[in-house]
């Protein structure tokens, strides 16, 4: 009995020490900025998502491939100080190649949404659920206009991709509207009777999309201060300007190399100001390629170098071509990259910070070596870094100290 015991404490210690590993590994996953890869059916959303996160999810020419959400980590790249600190790096969170750090974000691919899908059409409640918690969207559109409203296979250029832009805008945007809307004539009573702020109320009445009190606050700016007299438009114009704020959209022109694809990506570009051409197949290709040794590739780079030319066949070497003359060579890189830095640096205005607790060698009390990049927003303070690393560091926080510099800051310092 003693000896069964003791095994199975030893197992019981085992199980323990594997559950704090998983929970440390949750909590990391939790921390990570999560972005929504949207769009409707048949666009190319799963193989954006397989070639940004080297993920392996169903894909095929119908709707509704993907059911339920699909969420895997991608990365945003940023030149690792590494280099200019002379300094060999410990990544822990991330990685480091070639002088670039490879910084973690979740990504989730939902399913294609149609039209009317917040009345619940097609898979639309189950979509609209599965952008809660997202910080940004990325709108997959298929450019060469080759697929109907709903994602059925038509004839190139015989749909134009700027409906269905306006559309899933639309669609966010009455969602967003039906949670506000359910009970506003109580809330009014509620808010004249209690003398309560109509921003808090709001943010409470909303605080399930992920939205922010400062984002409430800013959405109603330009809104009549008089929230007695809101009508419906007066209440669709305040969510779609939270929605702008709190939910900033990046749109990704997929099928870039098709027919029809260029012109409308040029007509795009006249309406909206945050469009990145690209060709998720391709970039999947060149994945693929590069780990099968085949070629050199990077995720962005703007080129591929062949190193296996023997073992390429006659029609991947052709593949191989079509992408260099129809994608790289005309817009710069498969764009799947650029998406996603685009939308993290550009419209989530993100910088990337590496707390360390050793300012002179730049580790951390294990000795890693600039081990832990964390995305956060331009402008923030270390007293809101420190509550990002540990809430205790935070909670008894006094100074931080400017690494580069050996200098000491205040709280406020930005």
């Amino acid at each position: 009995i003693v000896n069964y015991l003791n095994v199975l404490n030893s197992y019981l210690f085992k199980c323990l020490k594997y559950l704090h590993i998983l929970n440390k590994i949750y909590k990391e996953v939790k921390k990570m900025l999560q972005i929504a890869v949207t769009g409707k059916p048949n666009v190319g959303k799963s193989s954006f998502f397989n070639s940004a996160t080297k993920s392996k999810v169903e894909m095929a020419d119908y709707p509704f491939t993907t059911i339920d959400a699909n969420k895997a980590i991608g990365n945003v790249l940023k030149p690792c100080p590494c280099v200019d600190l002379e300094l060999n790096c410990n990544p822990r969170n991330s990685e480091c190649i070639d002088g670039n750090r490879y910084i973690h974000v979740e990504l989730i691919d939902v399913a294609g949404l149609v039209p009317g899908a917040h009345e619940g059409r097609g898979l639309g409640n189950k979509f609209l659920d599965d952008l809660r918690q997202a910080k940004a969207f990325i709108h997959i559109i298929d450019a060469s206009g080759s697929t109907d409203e709903e994602g059925r296979p038509v004839d190139p250029g015989s749909h134009d991709p700027l409906e269905d832009i306006e559309f899933l805008e639309y669609e966010i945007v009455m969602w967003m509207y039906g949670i506000l809307n359910k009970n506003w004539s109580r809330l009014i009573r509620k808010i004249d009777a209690e003398k309560l702020d109509v921003a808090k109320v709001i943010y409470e009445q909303m605080s399930g999309t992920g939205v922010s009190l400062e984002d409430v606050i800013e959405a109603k700016r330009t809104i009549n201060p008089d929230y007695q007299k809101w009508e419906k438009e007066d209440l669709i114009q305040l969510v779609t300007n939270l929605r702008k704020i709190a939910k900033p959209m990046l749109i990704v022109a997929n099928k870039a190399d098709l027919p029809m694809a260029e012109e409308n990506i040029e007509r795009i570009k006249e309406r909206y100001p945050d469009v990145i051409p690209a060709s998720a197949d391709s970039e999947l290709a060149l994945v693929n390629a590069s780990k099968a040794g085949l070629i050199n590739y990077n995720s962005g780079d703007s080129y591929f170098e062949i190193i296996d030319k023997d073992n390429l066949n006659k029609n991947q070497l052709n593949a191989l071509n079509y992408i260099k003359e129809n994608v790289l060579d005309k817009y710069g890189s498969t764009g799947v990259q650029k998406a996603l830095n685009t939308a993290v640096f550009e419209l989530l205005n993100m910088i990337v910070v590496y707390p360390v607790e050793d300012e002179h060698k730049f580790t951390d009390n294990k000795g890693n070596v600039l081990p832990d990049p964390i995305l956060i927003k331009i402008g923030s303070n270390p007293r809101e870094l420190a509550y990002i690393v540990h809430t205790d560091i935070g909670d008894k926080f006094m100074h931080a100290v400017n690494a580069r510099k050996n200098m000491r800051v205040a709280s406020d310092y930005e």
